[in-house]
């Protein structure tokens, strides 16, 4: 028999898990999602899904730094932004992302 608690369900892990647990409107724990929570985020998203993007690029290099700053450290985020050919990282977001450090 399989012990329940503190099992990690690979149907956690990855960058769409998030988005089929909305989906199902079930959190990863198996408790519904309250209405109201997912009314609201389906308006802000419909929001986002009608904003005119700036390009590609620009997209990726903030998905990179949003996300790499919580696995990668400030410095070496920095050098590999500009090894991949892009902008290095702004003040503000050494501010937001790393405290100002």
């Amino acid at each position: 028999m399989a012990a329940e608690g503190n099992v990690v369900n690979s149907d956690t892990k990855g960058a769409d898990a998030i988005d089929e647990a909305i989906a199902k409107g079930i959190d990863f724990d198996g408790t519904p999602i309250p209405p109201a929570k997912l009314e609201l985020y389906t308006k802000v998203m419909a929001l986002e899904a009608n904003r005119q993007r700036s390009g590609v690029s620009n997209t990726m290099r903030s998905r990179i730094v949003r996300i790499g700053a919580k696995h990668i450290p400030q410095q070496e985020l920095d050098k590999l932004l500009e090894e991949a050919g892009f902008a290095p990282l702004k003040e503000k977001e050494v501010a937001f992302f790393y405290g100002g450090k």
